[in-house]
């Protein structure tokens, strides 16, 4: 378990008109990234899937604009620390403080690369 606190971000991904979210955990050399349907604001009322897509670089915790060979654009929703409290294999429970996300939250597997994301308390 890591009690140190590390970064986080949630970038607003848009693409051809389409709009998701992604939510990237600094882990190491790396940021742990999950694809979300809602934006920071509406995941504390929810329960969400948060989809597990590959390791961002680090440089994405700051990086607005031009993605995808200009297909795409990023621009940050949230951004703030985060401290892992527990995890196993199959859970993580995280505290976050954000501008919009603080308090606890768990990122539970469900299957394959399916996650769910949601306040606990």
């Amino acid at each position: 378990m890591r009690n140190e606190s590390s970064r986080f971000v949630i970038q607003k991904h848009s693409k051809a008109g389409e709009v998701h979210w992604d939510l990237m955990l600094e882990a190491g050399q790396v940021l742990q990234t999950y694809r979300l349907e809602v934006p920071p604001e509406k995941i504390s009322r929810q329960v969400n899937t948060a989809v597990k897509i590959f390791d961002h670089p680090l440089k994405f915790l700051a990086y607005e604009g031009s993605v995808n060979e200009g297909k795409g654009n990023v621009k940050i929703a949230e951004a703030g620390t985060y401290r892992v409290l527990s995890e196993n294999q199959e859970s993580q429970t995280l505290q976050l403080e954000g501008e919009i996300l603080k308090g606890k939250f768990s990122l539970t597997h469900i299957k394959d690369d399916d996650w769910q994301f949601e306040l606990v308390g």
